[in-house]
């Protein structure tokens, strides 16, 4: 047997073989489809979150309509004026403190993942936080319009595109900023128990100094300065100087609506440009704070 024979002819060329293989091409389709990445689809497929907080708000936007009905055209009374802010007060406490209650939770359970794939070398801090970030903005925006257009119709405030601009203006930040608030809450804070907590305690202040309990003229001057830095203020001041401000009709005690909006709110209708700035810029700090903080703090158990 000629066992040092020429073995030529039985010679496989095997790269040519497993290119022409299945195999090769199955796992050419699966390098393709995770080159690809679909960053929080677990937002779209989680609807215990984004499916209940649309209809939550489509119910919340239906109930305040129906309470304030109308509320929004009647300016004949003060009592009048503080029912429509009543109704702008009560769905900027309501929703935000459900936006960034219900954010919570997603929030928590995502920072554990994101703890794992930092330690494997494939999450970095930033990019991560701002994909959380983003990924918030059209969910919110949705929210927005569908509260917005019915409560706007229903409550009966004035049908011009200036006014309806602001006001869906001033509601979309407000939930926004509330929703970066509870998620800078979660990234402070060691979990979601302790940053319910610790919000929870900020909502009762800003409910307090939000100038519609306590109007700005009255507060003490001592807490003044609470009122300018309390986020919810800011959101008051642009929806009543936009939408009333700028009425000349006479209440009953003589004096127009804007008169009374300038005395006792202390509102002032060349002030909303800088109200504006001031709630986006509410909006960026929390959602700075959420990002710095996910990088600088790390609350993961060894």
């Amino acid at each position: 047997m000629d066992v040092g024979g020429d073995y030529s002819a039985a010679q496989v060329n095997f790269t040519d073989e497993y290119k022409n293989s299945e195999l090769y091409r199955r796992n050419k389709e699966l390098i393709k489809e995770l080159s690809s990445p679909t960053p929080h689809w677990s937002y779209w497929r989680n609807p215990a979150y984004t499916a209940v907080r649309l209809f939550f708000t489509t119910f919340t936007a239906l109930k305040f309509g129906t309470i304030f009905w109308d509320f929004g055209s009647k300016r004949k009374r003060q009592q009048d004026l503080f029912n429509a802010m009543g109704s702008m007060f009560a769905a900027v406490i309501f929703i935000g403190i459900q936006n960034a209650s219900s954010v919570q939770a997603v929030v928590a359970i995502e920072r554990a993942v994101f703890y794992r794939e930092r330690a494997a070398g494939m999450y970095s801090a930033f990019p991560y936080a701002f994909g959380q970030v983003m990924i918030e903005l059209p969910h919110i925006f949705i929210q927005t319009i569908i509260y917005g257009v019915i409560v706007y119709a229903m409550i009966g405030f004035e049908w011009t595109v200036t006014k309806f601009f602001w006001y869906i203006f001033f509601m979309y930040f407000t939930f926004l900023y509330f929703t970066f608030y509870g998620m800078m809450a979660i990234a402070i804070t060691p979990n979601q128990h302790i940053s319910s907590i610790v919000s929870s305690a900020f909502y009762g202040i800003w409910n307090l100094f939000s100038g519609f309990i306590i109007p700005h003229t009255r507060i003490p001057v001592w807490w003044k300065w609470y009122f300018w830095v309390c986020p919810v203020s800011w959101t008051l001041y642009g929806l009543v100087v936009t939408q009333f401000v700028d009425i000349k009709e006479r209440l009953e005690t003589g004096e127009t609506v804007e008169e009374f909006i300038r005395s006792y709110f202390g509102y002032r209708n060349d002030f909303v440009g800088v109200v504006a700035v001031l709630v986006v810029g509410m909006s960026v700090l929390f959602g700075f704070i959420f990002a710095y903080s996910i990088r600088a703090l790390n609350f993961q158990r060894k």
